[in-house]
């Protein structure tokens, strides 16, 4: 028999209150994410050791004190109606989700964090712990890319305007010299009282006539082509993708606080889509509708994923509770280059356009029932079957 003493393994619910609490503590205290533990009036209960290297704070100031002094912006303000909400409603906006919001050190700073909140009701109270992580380099690094990527993209779109200019100068320069040349004909064709001219002038306008056709055509191809786009469509799972373009458009600090809440329906969570492509126009449609609440203290968004009227395809939703659109600005929605922004070139609309209809979708902007305006797109759903 080996005379190696065996470990004594004691289940938790054995062990007794002391116990608990140094095993509370320990975890308080090794915890690589911080841990905020807080009572349903958000009064916070416990801080970890990597809550005070994060926040500035040492555990005896913060226990006591309300979580919102953790927080900046919005979610300072408007924390005790979210737990309100929770406990009156039960309906989830963070808890069990996770969300990018803003927090706020002891020194005033303010930086992004990644929220996960967990829940655990005692008989007739609720015990609310929180893990942040702090995303400020993590966030510098996507900025940076973005800017990258948005400089890349630029360049494209001046490269592609460029481009075309060219082409419809060269392409079209005959066409209207044509037309020119018949027209001035034609003028100086009636000046002439020889009745056979009538004929020839007649054939002059035809002829410029047909040029003027000839032009629209070469246009119509030229557009068709630069519009046609190409799609790198495969099976996707929408709620990652989409959860991942929310966070990509916190990156502006002054309206990361506003609230992007997600939702998406089991059966409309696949789809054949261009991951990068689509989330283009998600990251597109979310800021469009933060730009439209600038200055809102109640601004939210909501995104939605459900079953399209066509069971071929699932629809997604961007949906604010700005002013809305005025009926002159939905005539010139997607057309390129019309904008109300006097820091916008006009084409993010006509190019998420473009990208939908690639994808073989439609997208359109009606009223939120709630006030507002949402952006719908369409996708083709992912059956599980092969193409032939």
């Amino acid at each position: 028999m080996s005379d190696t003493p065996k470990a004594i393994q004691v289940p938790l619910y054995e062990l007794d209150a002391p116990a608990h609490q140094l095993h509370f503590e320990s975890i308080l205290n090794s915890v690589p994410d911080a841990m905020v533990v807080t009572d349903e009036s958000g009064t916070m209960l416990a801080f970890s050791r990597a809550a005070e290297q994060l926040f500035g704070y040492t555990a005896a100031e913060m226990i006591g004190q309300p979580v919102n002094l953790l927080m900046a912006g919005r979610d300072r303000t408007n924390h005790g109606n979210y737990i309100g909400n929770y406990l009156r409603t039960g309906n989830r906006q963070i808890i069990g989700k996770g969300r990018v919001v803003i927090a706020a050190r002891a020194d005033g700073t303010v930086f992004p964090i990644d929220l996960k909140i967990g829940e655990a009701r005692i008989g007739d109270h609720f015990l609310f712990t929180a893990f942040i992580r702090d995303l400020t380099e993590q966030q510098s690094a996507e900025l940076r890319m973005q800017e990258m990527q948005s400089e890349l993209v630029h360049f494209s779109r001046l490269s592609a305007v460029g481009t075309m200019a060219s082409a419809l100068a060269h392409e079209l320069n005959q066409p209207l010299t044509a037309v020119a040349n018949y027209l001035e004909a034609s003028r100086d064709l009636l000046d002439s009282p020889d009745p056979e001219i009538k004929e020839v002038l007649r054939g002059a306008l035809a002829e410029a006539a047909t040029q003027a056709v000839r032009a629209g055509e070469i246009v119509r191809k030229l557009r068709s082509y630069v519009s046609r786009g190409e799609v790198d469509a495969r099976p996707v799972s929408l709620g990652p993708l989409l959860a991942d373009a929310i966070a990509l458009t916190k990156t502006s600090r002054d309206r990361a606080d506003i609230p992007v809440n997600i939702v998406v329906a089991d059966q409309a969570n696949r789809a054949l889509a261009d991951p990068i492509q689509v989330q283009q126009v998600v990251i597109n449609l979310i800021r469009n509708a933060m730009d439209a609440m600038t200055g809102r203290t109640d601004a939210r968004i909501e995104l939605r994923v459900s079953p399209d009227e066509d069971p071929d395809y699932v629809q997604i939703e961007v949906c604010d509770n700005g002013p809305g659109l005025s009926p002159e600005i939905k005539e010139t929605l997607f057309k390129p280059f019309a904008t109300t922004k006097s820091q916008g070139m006009g084409l993010g609309l006509s190019i998420c356009q473009t990208i939908v209809e690639a994808h073989g979708g439609i997208i359109r902007a009606v009223a939120s029932p709630q006030g507002g305006t949402c952006f719908r797109f369409t996708l083709r759903r992912d059956t599980g079957k092969s193409e032939p």
